[in-house]
């Protein structure tokens, strides 16, 4: 829902509110949005099943050179970085936006600064941060991230304890030097995933390059990136949700479908990821209640 809104509406970061619709041409324009859309499903396809279908229909073009000529376009395709490359347009359509940008750019990593925490700072940050937060830390961060881990990469143990572990530390090193709160994220892992990123060594070179940009430009990267067309942020977020949502596939029964659909719909409805939570862990239960009305024992609903 929030990437079609990013990409539908133009939006006003600071109140965090719509400002009315996009207009189709421009820099930031809907069409632009959907050229990029576009490129992705041509690059990306519909995810692995359909690869391995192409593959399959390849060896039996190969018999003349017309039908090699066509798997080597294919692979070639998919190779391309649909997402780095859309991401180095959009840098390159924030510079032409705000040209002033780079004369301001200074070299060089901003200055850290230690912040004291006052005792009414840590009694606010619990109670109107942490509290409403940390349903969804619990559900995107950690149970979401070790399942989708699970499912994508099967032969990789990730333990709920870990992932919890290294959030918490994230959490609390950062937030002496002013960090914004950060986790592993579902959807961030769904994304990388689904345009390419499938080893660790992705995720290394990715921080390599933050920290690099960091120490090189500072703050001076806040403002290019002010200037980067919202249109094409949502359509990269749009098919990192499509991916998270298509992992939903494996789902073996109507009871596990129901209790989905009710959890969606709900978080959706109500705006509210922790009541949408609480919803589906009810339903579960009352499933699992009528089985017991129904003479099953304790040991074959668990």
């Amino acid at each position: 829902m929030t990437a079609v809104k990013y990409i539908r509406n133009v939006q006003n970061f600071s109140k965090s509110k719509s400002a009315g619709e996009r207009p189709w041409l421009g820099l930031d324009g809907l069409i632009l949005a959907l050229i990029c859309a576009c490129f992705i499903i041509i690059v990306n396809g519909s995810g692995d099943n359909e690869n391995d279908e192409n593959d399959r229909e390849s060896d039996y073009e190969m018999s003349d050179a017309l039908g090699a000529k066509r798997r080597k376009l294919r692979k070639i395709i998919a190779s391309l970085p649909s997402a780095f490359i859309i991401f180095i347009l959009g840098v390159i359509l924030a510079i032409i936006r705000g040209p002033n940008v780079v004369k301001t750019f200074k070299f060089g990593p901003s200055s850290i600064e230690f912040i004291k925490i006052s005792k009414k700072s840590w009694k606010d940050g619990f109670i109107k941060g942490t509290i409403p937060q940390l349903p969804l830390s619990i559900l995107n961060s950690v149970i979401a991230v070790c399942k989708l881990s699970t499912d994508l990469f099967p032969e990789k143990d990730v333990s709920a304890t870990s992932v919890s572990v290294t959030v918490g530390l994230m959490n609390i090193i950062g937030c002496w030097f002013g960090a914004m709160p950060s986790c592993h994220g579902a959807g961030g892992l769904a994304g990388q995933y689904k345009f390419g990123g499938r080893s660790g060594g992705c995720v290394a070179l990715l921080g390599v390059a933050k920290l690099v940009l960091g120490l090189v430009l500072g703050t001076s990267l806040v403002k290019v990136l002010q200037q980067f067309p919202v249109g094409v942020l949502g359509v990269l977020l749009l098919f990192a949700g499509i991916e998270l949502a298509m992992c939903s596939r494996d789902m073996n029964s109507k009871e596990e479908s129901f209790v989905m659909l009710v959890c969606t719909t709900v978080s959706l409805v109500g705006s509210s990821a922790a009541l949408g939570f609480l919803c589906g862990i009810v339903v579960h239960l009352l499933l699992r209640v009528r089985k017991l009305g129904n003479g099953q024992s304790c040991t074959s609903i668990v």
